[in-house]
């Protein structure tokens, strides 16, 4: 099928992926692509605008990631984002040097030219600022559209060739605006309909499973979490009984976890689900381990290690559902990303692994996997499960994991999730759990002197999972969470609250 197509051209920024979500938001399809695709490859796509992001390096270094200049002769639109707008501005015969005043966080930006990117946009404006470069002078042909109080030129336009750049991110949810600005982009500049919605994506997904797996069997790695529920749901749809999903009980599991998915997708949804026990040998293998990026590729190789052997079991299965996201797979390291932390189902594979991967989510959020849960018929209670990492607690028992720190944790985590839900809390927070660090501390309890855990209760607030905000609760609540967590949990003589941001922390800690 056809559709207007937005190219994005990935400069490795972190925050790079939610433009080409903010462009699918307004209804028009976007792909995202390296920033060193060839000329042919981007022509392929047949795009009616391009979009260059961010990015961490400096377009005056030697080496600095460029794109084909001819990006800018194709006769379409172009929007530079930051490290994008730099590179527009250098390409095209401007100037760029380091800023005397490097901007990080927000900024106030003044538009000085009502062009068509800025149309109905109020004259002053809160803007998100994360540059150290900055535009000294801007190319031929370019008028100066937007400033702030350290940076002369924050936005710029040659609207004869539709050629746009800003130096602040409109896909940031602080940048006041953002998606009018991106919309004017879209709708005003590039003259879009808009004719892609989440219904034609399960239309395609499920037409290209069938079309790859034909009348082979699909084993799906299915752990009860809203992303490979929906993948399985989603791939269900396409091949039918051909699906059989089986259950890894690593012992990394949250408290009652493994009866809770085996009453829903056995018995409420009917699917074809193998239970797999293998606590003990995830435990063995990562006994002694202290490294979290060891961690995860361990554990990620063990499940892949189960899952054959279960395939064993069940017959000839070429394929392997995971319920990918693309927060996975940026944090994970792409060609343009830097490796934050490996996640087991996409850095943590391993190379000798006997499938081939079915990834129905992996260009997806988690706001997006929910949406199309919902049209998919997924109940609620599912879908509004607060997101779990595929290594489970293994990645909350910081350090080395026992079965005493897991015990522990299990316990702790429990209390913290059973309160937020008391407080009708769940759709508001997107994570509340526990972590358990690798010390102990001197208390009191009951006249006696404790040598015990601290608990770190962690809960934010996000869209995404790119950028999240420390949940501000009640302080009543907290203080409930502390005195239930040491008063039940043997081990604990103290709680503390993790009130740190994504970026500069990540959601989990390890």
């Amino acid at each position: 099928m056809d559709k207007e197509t937005v190219v994005v051209l990935d400069f490795g920024g972190q925050y790079n992926q939610l433009i080409a979500r903010r462009v699918r938001e307004l209804s028009v399809y976007s792909e995202m692509l390296p920033y060193d695709s060839s000329l042919e490859e981007i022509r392929g796509k047949n795009p009616r605008a391009i979009i260059l992001t961010g990015g961490p390096s400096s377009v005056r270094e030697k080496g600095a990631p460029v794109c084909d200049p001819g990006v800018f002769e194709l006769g379409v639109p172009v929007l530079g984002i930051c490290y994008g707008m730099q590179l527009m501005a250098m390409t095209r015969g401007g100037g760029v040097g380091g800023s005397l005043l490097r901007e990080y966080g927000r900024s106030h930006l003044h538009v000085v030219e009502q062009d068509l990117l800025f149309k109905g946009i109020p004259d002053q404006m809160q803007a998100w600022m994360s540059h150290g470069d900055a535009i000294s002078s801007v190319p031929p042909g370019f008028k100066v559209s937007g400033s702030t109080d350290n940076c002369s030129i924050a936005a710029m336009s040659d609207s004869a060739r539709g050629l746009y750049g800003v130096q602040f991110h409109p896909e940031v949810k602080h940048t006041a605006h953002g998606m009018d600005i991106l919309r004017n982009f879209l709708y005003q500049v590039a003259g879009l309909k808009g004719d892609w919605n989440l219904n034609d994506l399960i239309a395609e997904t499920v037409a290209d499973i069938k079309a790859r797996v034909g009348s082979q069997k699909v084993l799906c790695a299915l752990s009860g979490g809203v992303d490979s529920s929906v993948a399985a749901t989603l791939v269900h749809k396409a091949v039918g009984d051909q699906l059989v999903c089986v259950y890894v009980d690593n012992g990394l599991m949250r408290k009652d976890e493994s009866e809770q998915v085996i009453a829903t997708f056995k018995e409420k949804m009917k699917m074809n689900l193998v239970f797999a026990p293998a606590a003990d040998r995830f435990l063995t293998r990562l006994h002694g381990v202290t490294d979290p990026e060891r961690k995860r590729k361990i554990i990620g190789e063990e499940f892949i290690r189960v899952f054959e052997e279960e395939k064993a079991k069940l017959g000839a299965i070429d394929y392997l559902v995971q319920g990918t996201i693309y927060p996975d797979i940026i944090e994970s390291g792409t060609r343009t990303a830097q490796t934050i932390k490996s996640h087991h189902n996409v850095g943590g594979l391993p190379e000798d692994m006997d499938f081939k991967l079915l990834e129905p989510l992996r260009l997806l959020f988690k706001d997006e996997v929910r949406i199309i849960g919902e049209k998919l018929g997924i109940s609620p209670e599912i879908l509004w499960r607060q997101p779990f990492p595929g290594p489970g607690l293994g990645v909350r028992v910081l350090e080395e994991v026992t079965k005493e720190k897991l015990d522990i944790l299990r316990e702790a985590d429990a209390i913290v999730r059973d309160e937020i839900h008391k407080a009708g809390l769940d759709k508001e927070i997107w994570q509340a759990f526990a972590v358990l660090p690798p010390v102990r501390s001197v208390g009191v309890m009951g006249d006696a002197r404790t040598y015990a855990y601290p608990i770190i209760i962690r809960a934010v607030v996000s869209d995404d999972a790119m950028t999240a905000e420390v949940a501000q609760l009640p302080w009543e609540l907290l203080d409930i969470m502390a005195r239930r967590i040491v008063n039940e949990v043997d081990g604990v003589n103290r709680v503390a609250y993790d009130i740190t941001s994504k970026p500069p922390g990540t959601i989990e800690w390890e």
